[in-house]
């Protein structure tokens, strides 16, 4: 059995408790928080991306989690600047080539905005003239800055990422800067992940 932490991190909140950058203008980091001595990041997420962050205590389901080469799927919604067409949604599905190599097939799908989904601050510049849209991609891999290299890749920047799901884990429930705490098991197979219960004094953060 291990302890894992859900957070919902932020906009432009580091993804480590402290800032090992010269010093400077300050920046969040996970420390303003939540206190998790002994925990390891499972899978980085960019500064100025949100969403769902795992941490825990245990190396090897750490591994699992963040280990490219157990395949476990990450779904993001992501705010592009432009409207998909189908073409653009095939070449994601099939792979587009990038300066680091081609992706891996990825599901993607056209969505509205999500229901209930909490306002960014600071808010995402619109251009008056160009239309935005909402798409939900899911891969397997974890190169640097990959999800906004692929939509970039057939035109359609991205204005906001959000990671909603990771394996069988989900945002559902926890506001920004919110987390919980579960008790798991290893992960039995690969590209598989562990369910959890809620651990003894298992709270949000606000």
């Amino acid at each position: 059995m291990a302890t894992l932490i859900l957070l919902n991190k932020p906009f432009q909140v580091l993804s480590q408790f402290t800032d090992r950058e010269p010093a400077g203008a300050a920046r969040a980091t996970l420390a303003d928080y939540l206190q998790a001595p002994g925990f390891r990041v499972a899978g980085r997420l960019d500064y100025d991306s949100e969403g769902l962050l795992l941490l825990t205590d245990d190396g090897r389901l750490q591994q699992q989690i963040a280990n490219p080469r157990h395949k476990l799927w990450k779904t993001y919604w992501v705010q592009v600047e432009g409207i998909a067409d189908d073409a653009a949604i095939l070449s994601l599905q099939i792979g587009v080539e990038l300066k680091d190599g081609p992706t891996l097939p990825a599901r993607v799908q056209r969505i509205p905005e999500p229901e209930g989904l909490w306002p960014r601050d600071p808010p995402v510049r619109r251009r008056l003239t160009v239309a935005d849209s909402w798409l939900e991609l899911s891969i397997r891999e974890g190169r640097n800055r990959q999800v906004r290299r692929m939509t970039a890749a057939v035109n359609l920047p991205t204005l906001r990422l959000i990671r909603h799901r990771v394996g069988d884990w989900t945002l559902q429930g926890l506001a920004p800067g919110e987390y919980r705490r579960l008790v798991v098991r290893r992960p039995v197979s690969r590209g598989g992940s562990a369910r959890g219960k809620p651990a003894p004094g298992s709270r949000r953060q606000p």
